[in-house]
């Protein structure tokens, strides 16, 4: 018994018999469709360079979010944007424990002052609004022993730091008495 296809040929290859039949109009459509959208793909993209590239578009992407991300962030030269840093408990958290870390030895667990100033009074060496508590803390006063953190901590936790400090001013924690002129 042999197997016929539509035109009457057969093949038979080792005892099995095999028909010619016709792929579906539908599969062919696809089969025909993808291949001219594939070569118009790579003619627009490749050839003529008019379409930009997945990776020129997260470049793009990516850098829009970094601007984005960038100016969300309070900015530090501003006390305005210091203030707000102190409502976020995390950072402020943070603040205290590397306050007792680096600053404890000189300023005292709770800010009271020991060898540097009491910083829980309402009077400042150097200036008691949060940009000049950055400033200090940041860029340090060599001529009063009082280092500059900047390097050894980092922008991000000097920050951290600023925001616990302005968490501890007029607490009026006994320790050291007030230095310096009173904030206005």
């Amino acid at each position: 018994m042999s197997a016929q296809d539509k035109s009457g040929v057969v093949h038979v290859y080792d005892g099995i018999e095999e028909l010619d039949n016709h792929l579906p109009n539908w599969w062919l459509f696809i089969l025909w469709l993808t291949v001219c959208f594939g070569f118009g793909y790579w003619y627009y993209f490749h050839t003529t360079g008019e379409g930009r590239g997945s990776l020129e578009v997260y470049r793009a992407e990516a850098a829009e979010a970094a601007r984005l991300a960038e100016a969300r962030k309070p900015k530090p030269d501003s006390d305005a944007g210091l203030m707000l840093l102190v409502q976020d408990k995390g950072l402020v958290d943070e603040g205290q424990l590397n306050f007792q870390q680096t600053c404890a030895a000189c300023h005292g667990l709770k800010g009271e002052g020991i060898i540097g100033p009491n910083l829980t009074d309402n009077q400042w060496l150097h200036g008691g609004k949060p940009t000049d508590i950055h400033k200090v803390v940041n860029e340090g006063v060599l001529a009063k022993g009082m280092p500059s953190w900047e390097k050894v901590l980092g922008p991000q936790r000097v920050r951290a730091v600023v925001a616990y400090v302005l968490t501890l001013k007029n607490t009026n924690v006994p320790g050291k008495p007030p230095q310096g002129e009173p904030e206005k």
